[in-house]
């Protein structure tokens, strides 16, 4: 019999808690420890869809990368959406674990996972942490050189489709071969990456003033700008592969495949 519990040291195993930034709020939601697990659901964002996806599958567990309860509250009632969201599982059986910036700097974590779906090799982080090796971000390389808008074409083939689609910064011509990634919302590291030299920059949520300012900096990367869904749902997979085999097949591992990017509609002119 697998139990939440299990199912919890391993994901620790892999996403260690110390790694998480000290804002952050990661682990264990909701669930019994002891509870047996035959089902697990893994999806970026725990949300009324992915709730109910987990609960119609009888999940004991779901795994997701963003935290439900980020900042402090002195009550989950049901009359709110989360406190809802809480009393569904708990009434489901369903346990509810957050790996979210200990994710993010875990080697192999989410950006080594955005990496691989747009087929780059990583050779470093972008931000290391104090051992190195684990750290927020990835400094990559491309197989062979191809233009900006080659690899803006690889990006948006490589994501899931999101209405917002993907959006380039640079000069279409411009050879690019060394790319740093960062899933999620990444323009705090523009500084970074700009002294890093490298040719493109693929990370989610960029915004109009700071990608302005990057862009008049000699030699300052292209940037790519995808939504934050789209740029941290391969790791759904890596987090899967890792449960699948410490479990083996007793315990059924679903990747959710429903789209849980917020923005629904875009229109252009």
């Amino acid at each position: 019999m697998t139990t939440v519990g299990d199912v919890v040291e391993v994901l620790e195993a892999a996403y260690p808690p110390a790694l998480a930034e000290p804002w952050d709020a990661v682990g264990l939601v909701c669930g019994d420890p002891a509870e047996r697990v035959d089902r697990v659901l893994v999806c970026v964002d725990p949300v009324e869809s992915t709730v109910d996806e987990a609960l119609a599958m009888e999940a004991g567990l779901v795994l997701a990368h963003h935290p439900l309860l980020l900042r402090g509250v002195h009550g989950v009632p049901a009359s709110t959406p989360k406190g809802s969201l809480v009393h569904r599982l708990i009434r489901g059986g369903a346990g509810l674990y957050c790996a979210h910036t200990n994710a993010d700097s875990a080697s192999p974590g989410v950006s080594d996972a955005l990496a691989d779906a747009l087929g780059l090799t990583v050779v470093g982080p972008l931000v290391p942490g104090e051992d190195g090796v684990t750290g927020i971000g990835r400094i990559c390389e491309l197989p062979e050189p191809e233009p900006f808008r080659v690899f803006v074409e690889r990006v948006a083939a490589a994501l899931p489709a999101t209405a917002a689609g993907v959006r380039g910064a640079g000069d279409p011509d411009r050879p690019v071969r060394t790319v740093a990634v960062s899933g999620g919302a990444g323009d705090s590291y523009l500084g970074a990456v700009a002294r890093l030299g490298v040719d493109a920059y693929v990370t989610a949520d960029l915004r109009h003033h700071p990608a302005s300012e990057h862009a008049a900096l000699p030699g300052a990367p292209a940037l790519v700008d995808v939504a934050h869904w789209a740029s941290e749902w391969p790791w759904c997979e890596q987090a899967a592969a890792i449960l699948r085999d410490a479990f083996g097949g007793n315990v059924d591992i679903t990747v959710s495949t429903l789209r849980t990017d917020p923005w629904t509609v875009a229109a252009a002119r």
